[in-house]
C-alpha cells in the first residue's frame, strides 16, 4: 500500500505494537542538514572518489586528505541538532515503559542520541570516536580546532603507539561491528512494528534488516518520499521529521 497521508491502521498497530524497530538512514539526518556524501555543499570533495575519502587504501595514501575531510564533517555535524522526527522517536519511546523501543541507525552522527533516545547500534559506526589505525585501540582526539570550512590536508593526531588516528567508522569494504550487527539482527527478528525512514534500503548488510523483519512478521512501514525497493507492507510517502511527529501526535491523542 502506497499512501501520502498518514494511515490509520498504523495509528492503531503503533499503539499495539510491543516491540518496535526503528532503522534510519541518511534521509534523516539530511533534514537536519547533515550532508550527504555527494551533498552539493561539499563541492571541494567532488574531485574525489570514495575511494579517495573512504576506503584504508585511500588512507594510507593520504591521511591527512582523509583525516581533513572527516574533521570537517564533524564540523558540520556539530553545527546542526536534532529534527522534528529525532524528537518524535525519543518521545515515542517513552510513552510505555512496558515496550521494547530499539533504533538501528546506519548514520555515524549523534543526532538521535541528542534527542534523547537510545541507540542499539550504530551499524556504520561514529564519526565522533576514534581509533588507532594500526594497534586498532580506542583513544581520544583533540577536537578543540575543527575546522568550519573545507581543509584539504590537516595533520592527523597519533596514537600512543605511533599511528594514525582514524574516526571509528565502517570504511567502503570494511566489516560491520558484529556485535552491533547481530543485536540489531535479534531485534528485526523480535519486532512487531518496524519503521525504516530515510534509508535507500540498497546498503547491506543493513538493508537486510527489514526483510528480516518482514520474514518473522512484523509489520513494514518505509517512510520516504520515493519509494524503494523494500519489501513492505506500507510506504507512506513522508519524511521524517514530517511523518514521525505526526505519528507520534496520533498515537498520543488516542
Amino acid at each position: 500500500m502506497v499512501t501520502s497521508q498518514l494511515p490509520p491502521d498504523l495509528i492503531q498497530r503503533a499503539k499495539l505494537a510491543k516491540n518496535i524497530l526503528v532503522l534510519s538512514g541518511a534521509g534523516m539526518s539530511a533534514e537536519s542538514g547533515v550532508p550527504t556524501f555527494r551533498d552539493e555543499e561539499a563541492g571541494l570533495w567532488h574531485q574525489y572518489s570514495p575511494e579517495d575519502l573512504a576506503t584504508e587504501d585511500g588512507w594510507r595514501a593520504d591521511p591527512q586528505l582523509v583525516w581533513g575531510w572527516y574533521l570537517w564533517r564533524i564540523g558540520v555535524i556539530n553545527t546542526t541538532t536534532p529534527n522534528a522526527g529525532h524528537l518524535a522517536l525519543a518521545q515515542w519511546a517513552q510513552l510505555n515503559s512496558s515496550i521494547k523501543f530499539n533504533i538501528v541507525t546506519q548514520n555515524v552522527d549523534d543526532l538521535h542520541e541528542r534527542a534523547g533516545s537510545k541507540v542499539l547500534a550504530h551499524l556504520h559506526g561514529r564519526i565522533d570516536e576514534f581509533r588507532c589505525i594500526d594497534c586498532a585501540k580506542p583513544a581520544q582526539a583533540d577536537l578543540t580546532n575543527i575546522p568550519t570550512t573545507p581543509q584539504l590536508r590537516i595533520p592527523t593526531q597519533k596514537c600512543a603507539c605511533g599511528g594514525d588516528l582514524r574516526p571509528n567508522i565502517v570504511f567502503f569494504g570494511e566489516n560491520l561491528d558484529p556485535i552491533g550487527l547481530e543485536a540489531s539482527f535479534q531485534a528485526a527478528q523480535h519486532a512487531d512494528l518496524t519503521i525504516v525512514v530515510g534509508t535507500s534500503s540498497v546498503v547491506y548488510p543493513a538493508a537486510a534488516l527489514p526483510n528480516i523483519a518482514y520474514d518473522s512478521g512484523s509489520y513494514v512501514v518505509e517512510l520516504n518520499p520515493n519509494p524503494t525497493n523494500l519489501g513492505c507492507q506500507l510506504h507512506w510517502a513522508t519524511t521524517a521529521a514530517i511523518g514521525l511527529p505526526e505519528l507520534v501526535s496520533a498515537i498520543k491523542a488516542e
